[in-house]
């Protein structure tokens, strides 16, 4: 940039100068030496005071992308700034879903819920299932009198659980298995005079009829046979009973 305004310092002066000693000759007398003198030094004044004017400008605009610069790079952290802070919020909400979640899992342990056993719903109080479960899985592994407490103790804790009848019905099972035919009848009796519309009393008075049958109470049988027949016609139990019936002499 210097040399540039040298030169245009240097290109000034020549054409003044060049003016000066071409106009010398035509106009002899108008221009003198200090004449000359003094207006090259105008002339270089006014180009040093445009030089200084430039490269203030120059100065300013340098200053200014400077501070530009300065700029970009504080928004680039801002915007870094912003997007961990967006990670961080994003984090938090899907800690404190996950806390909510568990926590709402964890209450409903504690909670009636509302759920279907042996195709009727009802609703079931927390540890209810639990219960239930372990007598069958006694029961499932022949453990038979200790099935036959459990289930007791369920219908005595429960007495308004949706598992009430099928838990009574496999009481008598539970009975049944340990050869005690008559607490096992007087169970399934109570199935199908509480419970008459559910489905595990027809399959209560099917199993009262089989008792009755190894006892060689035949009539009785017949007679419990041709109830379920009577009472739950088109249904499987009823043509198992119909079977029996075929086989009754």
């Amino acid at each position: 940039m210097t040399h540039r305004f040298s030169w245009l310092r240097f290109a000034a002066a020549a054409c003044v100068a060049g003016t000066v000693f071409t106009a010398v000759p035509a106009h002899a007398g108008i221009f003198d030496d200090d004449q000359a003198r003094q207006a090259i030094l105008d002339l270089r004044s006014k180009t040093e005071s445009l030089s200084s004017q430039l490269s203030a400008a120059q100065r300013t605009i340098l200053d200014q992308s400077n501070r530009l610069d300065q700029l970009n790079q504080q928004v680039a952290t801002l915007r870094g700034q912003n997007e961990d802070m967006a990670n961080q919020l994003s984090t938090l909400q899907k800690q404190q879903k996950d806390y909510y979640t568990d926590l709402d899992t964890r209450l409903k342990k504690f909670e009636p819920q509302q759920q279907t056993v042996d195709g009727v719903q009802g609703e079931v109080q927390p540890g209810e299932t639990d219960s239930f479960n372990a007598a069958s899985q006694q029961f499932r592994s022949g453990d038979f009198k200790n099935a036959a407490t459990s289930f007791r103790t369920f219908i005595s804790k429960y007495p308004n659980s949706p598992y009430q009848p099928t838990a009574q019905y496999w009481l008598g099972n539970a009975l049944y298995a340990l050869r005690d035919y008559k607490g096992s009848t007087a169970v399934w009796q109570g199935v199908v005079k509480n419970y008459p519309q559910h489905p595990r009393a027809p399959e209560a008075l099917l199993a009262i009829a089989n008792n009755q049958l190894e006892q060689g109470q035949k009539a009785a049988a017949k007679k419990t046979l041709e109830q379920i027949v009577a009472q739950y016609a088109g249904s499987d139990v009823a043509q198992s009973a119909q079977s029996k019936l075929s086989q009754i002499k």
